[in-house]
């Protein structure tokens, strides 16, 4: 009979199930070693003696917890809800869990998240990393043997995985779809120039303006540090005061299209009659706003879902090749660009 309130052991499972101490062992770390009887029988045991595996023990063994990490910018932002949930279904898929940890887009709270999770030695770190170029601490854990996987953000090094979506081809088509709706004012909202993703998204635009003899005019530009409704809001009500008020808005991310259609609504405009407004993400609010939003979708659970496969799959060992994998966007055209 067991004592109430002790932790159980591999010697209480072993004399419950009748097997070795080793056999108990290999059914955790090995299953493949034992027959289905066997195996069967020693889990029974594990749930009837309620016995729960030490982590702490594991780490000072060496070996890997059965965890990876999501490191994210924007909790709030449902882009990163649905990434999370490609996430988890991966890492679920092969008997693993996701430790979600939100950066706020600050490097130095990312670093603390990096070193937490070294310590805890999770199985790997999936990251959208808030700049451009990584920290030295980011380097060092990789280096330490821990993979790194860039998400959603280009990698520069042939020695890191990185998967992403075509900025380029994404602000082409939003370009493209409002120049073919007859748009000669068109005006951008977008993120940080120094992260590839707003840079691409800008080159996109940009060359679907000069492929229509059109440009992007300086005071139709605006760069915001945080993508947010608020910023959205901000930037609108700014672009409505200039002199020449564009009648198209292109935003980088959908939050911040929700924000300007507030504003100009507010303002006494009409969407699309008086601007037209194209988003980017496709987010579930989307199609959901006062002025149905026309976006530029990113396929955000099937992202993340690659992602944690290319990160488990190097977490695994043996001979692995670093990819870069690029998905294509499309266009969502809905009620904020009807003609």
């Amino acid at each position: 009979m067991l004592s109430v309130g002790r932790a159980r052991t591999i010697r209480d499972v072993a004399k419950h199930a009748g097997v070795s101490v080793g056999t108990v062992s290999n059914a955790i770390n090995q299953p493949d070693l034992l027959s289905a009887a066997t195996l069967a029988r020693v889990k029974k045991a594990i749930d009837d003696v309620g016995f729960v595996r030490n982590g702490a023990a594991r780490q000072l063994r060496g070996t890997r917890s059965p965890a990876i990490a999501l490191v994210i910018p924007d909790i709030e932002n449902p882009f990163f809800t649905q990434l999370a949930r490609g996430v988890e279904a991966a890492a679920a898929e092969r008997n693993h869990l996701v430790i979600l940890c939100n950066s706020g887009g600050d490097r130095s709270r990312e670093d603390r998240h990096l070193r937490l999770l070294e310590e805890e030695r999770v199985a790997g770190v999936l990251m959208t990393p808030s700049a451009e170029r990584t920290s030295r601490l980011h380097q060092q854990i990789r280096e330490r043997g821990t993979p790194i996987v860039r998400l959603d953000r280009r990698s520069s090094s042939r020695e890191q995985c990185s998967i992403t979506v075509d900025g380029v081809q994404g602000g082409r088509l939003a370009g493209g779809h409002l120049i073919e709706l007859g748009h000669k004012q068109i005006a951008f909202v977008n993120g940080p120039s120094s992260i590839t993703q707003f840079g691409d998204r800008r080159a996109g635009l940009v060359s679907a303006l000069e492929e229509a003899g059109l440009n992007l005019k300086p005071a139709h530009e605006i760069e915001v540090d945080v993508l947010t409704i608020a910023s959205g809001e901000a930037a609108a009500t700014k672009l409505l005061q200039s002199r020449t008020p564009p009648t198209a808005i292109f935003c980088a991310n959908d939050l911040m299209a929700l924000g300007a259609e507030h504003a100009i609504i507010a303002a006494g405009h009409s969407v699309p009659g008086d601007i037209a407004i194209v988003g980017y993400d496709d987010i579930s609010y989307a199609e959901l706003a006062l002025v149905p939003l026309t976006s530029v979708r990113q396929p955000a659970y099937e992202l993340g879902h690659r992602a944690a496969t290319v990160l488990l799959e190097e977490a695994a060992g043996g001979p692995h090749r670093h990819q870069h994998i690029s998905f294509q966007p499309e266009l969502i055209a809905r009620q904020s660009t009807a003609r």
